[in-house]
């Protein structure tokens, strides 16, 4: 049987690694392509341990052009999931020009390679952050875009070059998925998130603090317009995120051109309900100190992800308890990370 091939960039990370077992179990073939800066080459072992598939590793920077093209000339490629990005907001705020010269640069490399080597089927990792600071929620796929921080920016213009480009070029298919806020974990807690040093995101941050690795939770603002005060997300679990891509690349093979999907639960969760609700999951404490607002951060962000339920015949499952529940075993599970096992091999 001929087998799809899919290059993943950034399969290594947090959401590429669930979404490389996803393709794997669906029987893709999968080939990564991943720098690790913020991610580990042990992943790639788990990848194949969970799915009982090895994926094809490539440790490169697909800014580097000339990497990059090595694997496209060492493989026939049907389709592309590009996740290889820096990602967090307030980093890009105090770090503009690094995040514009990575995140776009290493796009305009792919789209220069599925030219040369006609490839013409692209998932494209975007953001709620595009929808900036919307009007009313939940937010629909057809409502402004706009970003309040460069990392959003380089998903906005990103979304603009595909939009560009498939006006150009009728052969392409696209899928721009737009996430919400990614929780969660494998059920077996072989893999999770575990992002290089402080954690930028809520969720690391808080199982850090269950662990006892840092000593509470920043809660960044207290004094918006929310039912407690603070910042109200749409949390989706990785493995509903993961089947998402699964589902658009299947969408993809129907030649529908360019197509948008907001990937999320259509429900909205604070960080205090968050934190809540992690506490009950784990049986642990979480302390916590209210400060200052965060730079580029709202108030309000959740899905209304009828289109992808429509369309895709996709629908998130996982409660916010079952987010909880597995991010704790993930964490419980590997107290250092991959760091352990990295420092035995």
């Amino acid at each position: 049987m001929n087998y799809m091939a899919v290059l993943v960039t950034g399969g290594a990370g947090y959401i590429g690694s669930h979404t490389c077992i996803e393709l794997l179990e669906s029987g893709y073939d999968v080939i990564i392509a991943d720098n690790l800066c913020n991610s580990h080459k042990v992943v790639v072992d788990r990848i194949k341990e969970l799915s009982g598939h090895k994926p094809k590793f490539y440790e490169i920077d697909i800014v580097d052009k000339n990497a990059l093209e090595l694997v496209f000339k060492e493989n026939k490629i049907d389709s592309i999931i590009h996740f290889a990005a820096l990602k967090a907001v307030g980093q890009s705020v105090s770090m503009p020009v690094e995040y514009y010269t990575n995140n776009l640069i290493n796009t305009l490399n792919l789209f220069e390679m599925m030219k040369k080597y006609n490839v013409n089927k692209f998932v494209f990792s975007s953001s709620a952050t595009v929808y900036g600071e919307p009007h009313t929620c939940p937010i629909l796929e057809e409502f402004p875009l706009s970003v309040t921080n460069p990392y959003g920016r380089t998903k906005l213009m990103i979304e603009d070059m595909l939009r560009d480009i498939c006006y150009a070029n009728k052969d392409l298919d696209v899928a721009i998925l737009r996430y919400f806020n990614p929780i969660g974990a494998h059920k077996s807690g072989r893999i999770g998130e575990e992002p290089n040093g402080i954690p930028n995101n809520i969720m690391p941050y808080i199982t850090k603090v269950a662990i006892g690795q840092l000593p509470y939770v920043n809660v960044f603002g207290d004094d918006y317009n929310t039912h407690d005060g603070t910042g109200v997300r749409d949390y989706i679990h990785v493995l509903d995120l993961a089947h998402g891509h699964v589902k658009a690349l299947k969408k993809l093979e129907e030649n529908p051109g360019l197509v948008t999907y907001n990937l999320g639960t259509g429900k909205g969760y604070s960080v205090l309900d968050l934190v809540k609700a992690f506490s009950k999951a784990s049986g642990k404490e979480i302390p916590y100190k209210i400060t200052d607002r965060r730079a580029g951060d709202i108030a309000t962000c959740y899905a209304d992800p009828t289109k992808a339920e429509k369309e895709l015949g996709w629908k998130a499952k996982y409660s916010i308890e079952e987010m909880c529940k597995d991010s704790w075993k993930w964490q419980s599970q590997n107290p250092n990370g991959y760091t352990t096992e990295v420092l035995t091999k």
